[in-house]
């Protein structure tokens, strides 16, 4: 027998502000995105850069996703969003759609990686060139973890 009364109201969980950011789940991974997205490019930037195409669009990436987080994580900490649902739907855009472009500078850097192999300075711009596509993979897996966490949130 199905019981009579009220329907259980669906809650959403309140956006986090101030020092909660760095204490809720999917929220806490934007302070790691910066960092290892700042790995990614400090890394790049470090090598001869021999691919300009392929590496441009990785520090390209990389920059733009770090100030773009870095601007999200400050209007987070400050409470611009005032527990708006809209601020939710512009995460999970956000993320998700910073995941794809980063999952190709991923795939990029790698190629960088395997062609910087046999050039000039080699065993050093392969292994920057190697930091940096482990860190590009790195940081496509928490955008990506990011977009899901809030989309199923």
């Amino acid at each position: 027998m199905a019981s009579v009364g009220p329907p259980a109201a669906s809650t959403q969980p309140a956006l986090p502000s101030g020092p909660a950011v760095f204490k809720t789940i999917p929220y806490a991974f934007i302070l790691p995105e910066i960092l290892c997205g700042t790995w990614v490019w400090i890394l790049v930037a470090a090598t001869s850069v021999s691919l300009p195409l392929l590496q441009g669009w990785v520090m390209y990436v990389s920059l733009t996703s770090c100030l773009i987080s870095l601007l999200l994580l400050i209007s987070y900490l400050l409470g611009f969003h005032r527990n708006s649902e809209n601020w939710k739907v512009l995460d999970s855009l956000y993320h998700g759609t910073t995941a794809i472009l980063y999952m190709s500078a991923a795939v990029l850097q790698a190629n960088a990686t395997i062609n910087s192999e046999f050039g000039v300075n080699a065993p050093l711009n392969y292994q920057l060139n190697s930091a940096a596509s482990f860190f590009a993979f790195l940081t496509t897996f928490l955008y990506i973890l990011h977009a899901f966490s809030i989309y199923y949130q």
